[in-house]
């Protein structure tokens, strides 16, 4: 038995075993350590070497007891086993650890095709050497092949343009492209195939050739670390609008809006893109850097630019064939606009800046207030801005802000229905002292100088009375400011700067 296993010993470990034995655990422990490379891969094919290794020494076993014709044919197909592992780690190495140190990125088919070619020559040399003749082999084959490919044309042209794809890098994995209906993200280049995952969740499956027998659109520049898509938002507003005044609102509008997935820079822009028969047609152009959320921003912004134009008593064309079924003669119309005053008289009587107003100075005030609704993140007034009018909030939530000269701005209050804000600039004409954004959607009302001149001018008492509260008003928020910013406490204006304020802007004699 010691003689058997002595000779089988002589026949297994050759002179090449040794060093080859080193290399495959060479390749497996660098294959191992690289995260590139899965583990388990790796696992496979090592366990795959380590039965090819043990079938060469049965193998050689079986030459030792006299089987020296099954032996032979054995040990040669554990040979080519262990040649195809090493060829396999081999390439893991090479392609997924070498070219990566170099900064060189092999598509993945690429890789595959070199390695079987590679298993075929490592199969017809050993063929070779165990004294196959190969002549008959591709002569017989060329008939054969021609059949295939023939029968196999359009597997073929999957697997080509899944070359050719990732050859000339028209698409990569991670790139955004738009085919079709079709949208979405790269997430695997197959043989076959190409795999796009959709916002919806869903894994659309396109053949290679079919990609490149079509056109297909990559959104973004890959130039950029994030893809930037430009969109489109189309407004329709009547001719009797000024263009300057619609996209002069549009702009302003986004300026200041707070949204996601809205860029900055480029900076979003309106233009005219054509005139219809009743209505001029304007593009609102903007950036976003998240394909994924191309509706909700598309919402977002259409809402932002409907309450725009809103406040700006701006209104989009309505189509060509509304017809307007109801009749509305000079008494409904009567009839609406005052249930509309005799609400806002009521929101004007609740609060304590018009306290000392009579139901007729209500009434009027009532009269110059404008609907300005602002959709939710909108900026509704900028500290240090100039503008003589004040807000009153009938709905929804405001933030109220604090912008120190350095430093990020602070949340100093958040506004209910039923505030009122901006009473600074209305009465006194001084800059904006905070800044306030929508919460939520809102709807507000807003009073301009001329809505307060003539009852303050026929009755100065009034400013008196507003004094008292704008004192008031203005110890709370610098107590609001000091507490947030440890800032020092300013001077306080008393009840009679604050007078002297008023009638000096609005023309009242001392």
């Amino acid at each position: 038995m010691s003689q058997i296993l002595l000779d089988a010993g002589r026949f297994f470990w050759r002179d090449e075993v040794p060093w080859v034995l080193a290399f495959a655990a060479v390749l497996a422990l660098v294959a191992l350590r690289a995260k590139a490379v899965q583990r388990e891969a790796v696992a496979h094919t090592v366990g795959f070497f380590v039965l090819a290794v043990i079938g060469q020494f049965v193998a050689a076993l079986l030459s030792a007891l006299g089987f020296s014709m099954g032996g032979a044919v054995i040990y040669e197909m554990c040979l080519i086993g262990a040649g195809l592992a090493l060829i396999r780690l081999a390439g893991l190495v090479g392609f997924r650890v070498v070219l990566a140190r170099l900064a060189l990125r092999m598509p993945l088919i690429l890789e595959d095709i070199l390695v079987i070619l590679a298993y075929v020559a490592w199969g017809m040399v050993r063929l070779r050497y165990a004294g196959l003749d190969l002549t008959h082999i591709v002569t017989t084959s060329a008939v054969i092949t021609a059949v295939l490919a023939f029968s196999m044309q359009d597997t073929l042209g999957n697997i080509l343009g899944g070359l050719a794809l990732q050859l000339d890098s028209s698409v990569r994995i991670g790139d955004w492209i738009k085919l079709d209906d079709i949208s979405g993200r790269i997430v695997e280049i197959r043989w076959r195939s190409t795999a796009i995952e959709t916002r919806n969740g869903e894994t659309v499956v396109v053949p290679n050739s079919l990609l490149m027998k079509s056109k297909f659109t990559v959104i973004g520049s890959r130039r950029d670390d994030r893809p930037r898509w430009r969109r489109w938002i189309w407004i329709n507003v009547d001719f009797n609008v000024a263009p300057a005044r619609v996209i002069s609102t549009v702009e302003r509008a986004l300026a200041d809006a707070e949204i996601d997935a809205l860029l900055r820079d480029p900076a979003p822009n309106c233009v005219l893109m054509e005139f219809g028969n009743t209505w001029c047609r304007y593009a609102l152009r903007y950036w976003m850097d998240d394909p994924r959320r191309d509706d909700p921003t598309d919402s977002a912004v259409r809402t932002h630019v409907f309450a725009a134009l809103q406040r700006a008593g701006i209104r989009l064309a309505e189509p060509e064939y509304g017809i307007k079924l109801t009749s509305e003669n000079a008494e409904h119309r009567a009839a609406v606009r005052s249930r509309e005053i005799e609400r806002r008289v009521k929101a004007l009587a609740a609060l304590d800046l018009f306290a000392a107003f009579s139901k007729e100075e209500l009434t009027a005030v009532a009269e110059h207030l404008v609907y300005a609704p602002f959709a939710r993140g909108d900026v509704i007034t900028r500290q240090g801005a100039i503008a003589h009018w004040l807000y009153l909030l009938s709905d929804g939530e405001v933030d109220v802000w604090f912008e120190p000269p350095q430093g990020p701005r602070r949340l100093l209050s958040t506004l209910n229905g039923g505030s009122v804000f901006g009473e600074m600039g209305l009465l006194t004409g001084e800059p904006r002292r905070a800044t306030v954004t929508a919460r939520t959607d809102c709807e507000c009302y807003r009073l301009d100088k001329s809505g307060l001149q003539d009852i303050i001018q026929s009755r100065p008492a009034i400013a008196e009375e507003i004094a008292g509260i704008l004192t008031k008003r203005e110890l709370e928020l610098d107590s609001l400011k000091q507490a947030l910013t440890a800032a020092p406490a300013r001077a306080r204006r008393n009840e009679e700067s604050f007078l002297d304020l008023i009638r000096g802007f609005f023309g009242l004699a001392d």
